[in-house]
């Protein structure tokens, strides 16, 4: 991604609505869809500044790994985690390691052979193990900002289980995630599209706003794994091992 997005994230993904929300969305899930052990084995893979790092080790024995190497260093600064240089699909540090839990959030649609990075990963997870996967969803929302940020797609709960299918994985769950503000981003691309401007989506909002837009989305939460949603912006996925494996 582009110097500026790494800063612009550094300086908000504690407090802008979406990182915030989706944090707590993961935590949910977590919590609700997957079965860990006892100070189970995590690893994010490709955790960016690393704002999800602190939450991810308050649940096991966290490592991480990033490309980018001022985001790792910045990463390295927000929790006591060992935090490695890699590269999806292949280069993939903490080799033997197996992991019981490995977090993939808003990352695939960075790389451009999306199946060999899952087949890699899964790999890598123990036999019990689940791979969770988190991605922009709806390639007719396809926009500026996804090639701000570097994209090459955007999935939807078809592709995205497709994908992991052919990757060798077992497909434990797959929904959609931030839907109740469908209809805002909708209308805010139709707008920017009118007026043909090419300002970034991720800024941080007045604080009022930014408070609301947090608690709507944050209130998916409490629908995870009862009310699956029929579209959302986002899309995810629990992987487990294949049968082969």
């Amino acid at each position: 991604m582009d110097r500026l997005v790494y800063e612009r994230m550094d300086e908000q993904e504690a407090v802008h609505w979406w990182f915030a929300a989706r944090r707590d969305l993961i935590g949910a899930t977590i919590e609700r869809l997957i079965r860990l052990p006892d100070r189970p084995a995590i690893l994010e893979a490709g955790c960016g500044t690393g704002g999800n790092l602190r939450m991810l080790a308050s649940l096991g024995d966290l490592d991480a790994f990033e490309y980018d190497e001022a985001a790792r260093a910045i990463a390295e600064t927000k929790a006591d985690v060992a935090v490695g240089h890699g590269a999806l699909p292949d280069v993939i540090p903490f080799a033997p390691k197996r992991y019981d839990l490995i977090g993939l959030f808003d990352v695939l649609e960075h790389i451009e052979d999306d199946r060999a990075t899952l087949n890699r990963l899964g790999e890598r997870l123990a036999p019990d193990g689940r791979l969770f996967v988190t991605v922009p969803a709806l390639p007719w929302l396809w926009s500026a900002h996804d090639e701000r940020h570097h994209h090459f797609r955007r999935y939807t709960r078809r592709s995205l289980r497709r994908t992991a299918q052919e990757a060798g994985l077992a497909v434990q769950d797959c929904f959609y995630f931030n839907s109740l503000l469908l209809p805002v981003a909708v209308a805010m691309r139709a707008v920017k599209a009118a007026l043909r401007s090419d300002s970034p989506d991720d800024t941080l909002p007045a604080n009022w706003l930014n408070g609301a837009l947090y608690r709507v989305f944050a209130s998916e939460r409490h629908l995870v794994g009862r009310l699956p949603m029929p579209v959302g912006l986002s899309v995810c996925a629990i992987l487990a091992p294949g049968p082969s494996r």
